[in-house]
């Protein structure tokens, strides 16, 4: 595969811009207007549990992996910034294995 032109690169979303993108899917119109502090614990940004399930389920399909069951706990999904720390040891032990 080709690297893709600089101008191309440019516009290709990081990881948190997608996670963020989630969230705020997730968490409907309210939050489309408001900041999303990435250390601000999520049920205190108003995600509910079926909510925090339906963001577990996203971040499988939005990256393309599969969180082990032991990852699922209440400490990986307490913030955007601890979701954004389980990502990247997701994707740097599957780069690894």
């Amino acid at each position: 595969m080709s690297p893709l032109p600089h101008s191309q690169l440019d516009t290709v979303p990081t990881a948190r811009e997608r996670l963020l993108s989630l969230i705020r899917q997730i968490l409907g119109p309210a939050a489309a207007a408001r900041p999303l502090p990435i250390d601000v614990r999520l049920a205190d940004l108003g995600m509910t549990s079926i909510q925090m399930v339906s963001l577990m389920l996203g971040v499988e399909s939005e990256f393309q992996l599969t969180i082990p069951s032991q990852e699922i706990t209440p400490e990986n999904f307490a913030s955007i910034g601890a979701v954004e720390s389980m990502l990247q040891r997701l994707t740097d032990s599957t780069r690894l294995g």
